[in-house]
């Protein structure tokens, strides 16, 4: 049996990541009998300004696209609805604030020395788009963290430190460099891209193309 590494850089601010990997699951699932996956994930920051001051997000995307804010509640609702589709919770996806995710993807690094990584993923997601809160914040963090089994106090130490700072950074100096610039993106074998939060139907078949050539 053939075996996928598959690297998905991602921010955890990205509500199409979190819908990305959940269609992605549907579709390692649906060839569970034919090849293995491993998975990586990496960081890249929508908001990489730690001190930028936090804002509510309907203005801030309505700024930063340049569209209306009816226009991006309507973007949003509609993200809401194929969210639950997929079983995931974005109930409080428009009443959350900007927030800068760099001490989340140290504690996604930290989780996945311990094999938890897509699952601190995972409560992060849950803790930003499901209950809109300070994905910045400390507690909020260690709160992830204990919620998959992992030890608040090691989480609070590794936020309280520099640990996996270098690791984040080299992860976006990579894919940056990469040409990287829009997320989800998929780095399949280190050798194909696909890009953004396909279906799963298409992942199957890109999958299927990528294990005839390998």
């Amino acid at each position: 049996m053939k075996t996928l590494k598959i690297d998905i850089v991602s921010d955890i601010a990205c509500p199409w990541c979190a819908i990305g990997y959940a269609r992605l699951e549907k579709a390692m699932s649906a060839l569970g009998d034919e090849m293995a996956f491993g998975v990586q994930w990496h960081a890249l920051e929508l908001n990489p300004d730690p001190e930028a001051e936090a804002e509510p997000i309907l203005p801030a995307l309505a700024r930063k696209y340049g569209r209306t804010e009816e226009e991006v509640w309507d973007n949003q609702s509609q993200m809401m609805s194929v969210a639950k589709d997929l079983g995931l919770n974005f109930e409080k996806l428009q009443e959350r604030y900007t927030r800068n995710t760099f001490d989340a993807h140290r504690l996604v690094k930290w989780a996945g020395d311990q094999d938890k990584q897509t699952e601190m993923k995972m409560a992060c997601f849950e803790a930003y788009f499901g209950r809109a809160e300070n994905i910045a914040d400390v507690d909020v963090l260690v709160s992830c963290a204990e919620s998959i089994g992992l030890k608040g106090e090691e989480a609070r130490a590794v936020i309280a430190s520099d640990q996996y700072a270098e690791a984040v950074r080299e992860d976006e100096a990579k894919y940056q460099q990469a040409g990287v610039s829009a997320v989800p993106a998929y780095i399949i074998n280190q050798t194909y891209l696909v890009s953004g939060a396909q279906e799963p139907d298409t992942l199957v078949q890109a999958f299927r193309e990528i294990a005839e050539e390998i």
